[in-house]
């Protein structure tokens, strides 16, 4: 299998925490990509119009799209665990992922307003409006202490991977000290071979 994927990508961090979990990292080949907004790819384009990261492309040649996606693929073929198979938890876990693939998305567009879109054209109040929505996310996850205790699963990857992202794009933004328990938990699981091989470079 075949995983396009970037070291800053959040999203592609989660794939890789994921397949590192469940045994099958030695059986991806990690392609690196380069997608921006504004910058033509039209290689990648052929592989996904969305032009975002990351793709898996199995052996079989078939394209599978999303990060939860791919995971979930990964967590069937392994026979894994991190997403539970059916009833209210399958559902909590589902919906505290799709609230935590929206706080990355905010946190990406708030990362492109500032650092992509020309000097004057920014919309600082529409920015902001995104960094309150990762902001509260983070909030309410901070007084969730049923998933940041429970077991390692898709929500735990996703979590890890919004406050990795915002050590790294955001590193003065104050996360930890604003919400204690999330530091604790972020700290404990850096001891996790996954999440701590997987830690973007150097911003």
């Amino acid at each position: 299998m075949k995983l396009t994927f970037s070291p800053a990508s959040p999203f592609a961090r989660k794939v890789r925490i994921a397949a590192i979990e469940l045994g099958l990292i030695d059986k991806i080949e990690l392609v690196p990509a380069t997608v921006a907004p504004g910058q033509a790819n039209e290689e990648y384009s052929r592989i996904t119009p969305l032009k975002k990261l990351p793709v898996l492309i199995t052996n079989d040649g078939d394209v599978i799209l999303d990060s939860y996606v791919i995971v979930e693929y990964l967590n069937e073929i392994a026979g894994g665990s991190l997403i539970p198979e059916y009833g209210p938890q399958r559902w909590k876990a589902k919906t505290d992922h799709s609230l935590i693939n929206g706080m990355l998305d905010s946190m990406l567009l708030c990362r492109y307003e500032k650092m992509v879109r020309p000097q004057g054209s920014q919309w600082q109040a529409w920015s902001d409006d995104h960094w309150n929505r990762a902001w509260s996310g983070m909030a309410r996850f901070e007084n969730q202490g049923e998933l940041l205790n429970g077991p390692f699963g898709i929500a735990q990857i996703g979590l890890v991977c919004v406050l990795g992202y915002a050590d790294f794009r955001f590193a003065d933004c104050g996360w930890r000290k604003a919400f204690p328990k999330l530091d604790a938990f972020h700290q404990k699981m850096l001891e996790r071979p996954s999440v701590k091989i997987s830690v973007p470079p150097a911003a």
